[in-house]
């Protein structure tokens, strides 16, 4: 594969596109064009960690050399860290720890894992019970990211208030295990205001997912698509001590295209 001369980034925020499986060209080659990062999907699924990974690994290489920004969305489908079953336990981690390696391979700075709390369980046993054995599963996951000079963030998923994950990133304390801000995620699964989200993981925010909905699915949306007025959430992650990266998580090409006029740098026609 012949990789496409980067241009020069116009925007001061650190944008990244997704690229899925099915999309991966298309949207480096854009990536590429307008000279923002890209977020690989293809290491987050199971045949492909189980295939011929190392061959999948020289082909991004190749699609992604030059780009300013890369990141990896980790293995997230059946993953249960900090499982009270040990053999659960020691296959997410294996799983862990291979998305890592191939991010250190790749010179991808960030891995994006699910913390995958069960948010219908509410009774305070099950979140204590949860909240200690991810600390001491994700102290062993930052000390392996530190190995290979990468941060491992953990994104919300169905959590209904942001500190379930903030504790346990406090507790274990390590600079390779910060925050990704899901804000799709965090406006449909919880009822707590995205100011509350932002004052509770900002210290240790590094990266966010962005898209928008319809305020029932989590869909993914173009961000002028939905019910959540983008420009306010870009002017608050922009206000931040330190603004994390941002990946536009859209499966389509046209929806990210259609996103990158609220940076700096873009029209909504470019």
């Amino acid at each position: 594969m012949t990789p496409i001369i980067c241009s020069e980034p116009r925007v001061s925020d650190r944008v990244l596109l997704s690229a899925g499986l099915k999309n991966a060209p298309d949207v480096i080659q854009l990536a590429h064009r307008q000279g923002v990062g890209a977020e690989l999907m293809a290491f987050a699924m199971p045949d492909v960690l189980d295939g011929d990974w190392r061959q999948t690994v020289e082909d991004y290489r190749a699609l992604t050399d030059g780009l300013p920004m890369l990141t990896l969305h980790g293995p997230f489908f059946d993953m249960v860290p900090g499982s009270i079953d040990q053999r659960i336990n020691s296959m997410t981690m294996e799983r862990y720890r291979h998305a890592l390696d191939i991010a250190s391979m790749l010179g991808a700075k960030i891995v994006v894992f699910h913390a995958n709390f069960i948010a219908s369980l509410k009774n305070e046993d099950y979140r204590i019970g949860w909240q200690s054995r991810n600390v001491e599963f994700f102290l062993h996951v930052a000390e392996y990211a530190a190995a290979q000079g990468v941060v491992a963030a953990v994104e919300n998923m169905w959590e209904f208030d942001p500190d379930i994950i903030t504790d346990v990133l406090a507790r274990v304390n390590h600079p390779h295990l910060r925050a990704c801000l899901d804000v799709g995620h965090a406006h449909l699964f919880s009822q707590v205001p995205l100011d509350k989200w932002l004052d509770t993981v900002s210290p240790f925010l590094v990266h966010t997912h962005l898209n928008n909905n319809d305020g029932l699915l989590d869909i993914h949306r173009a961000l002028p698509n939905g019910v959540l007025d983008y420009h306010d959430v870009l002017a608050k992650l922009r206000a931040l001590p330190a603004p994390p990266s941002m990946t536009l998580e859209m499966d389509s090409v046209a929806d990210m295209e259609a996103s990158l006029g609220y940076f700096e740098g873009f029209s909504p026609a470019e």
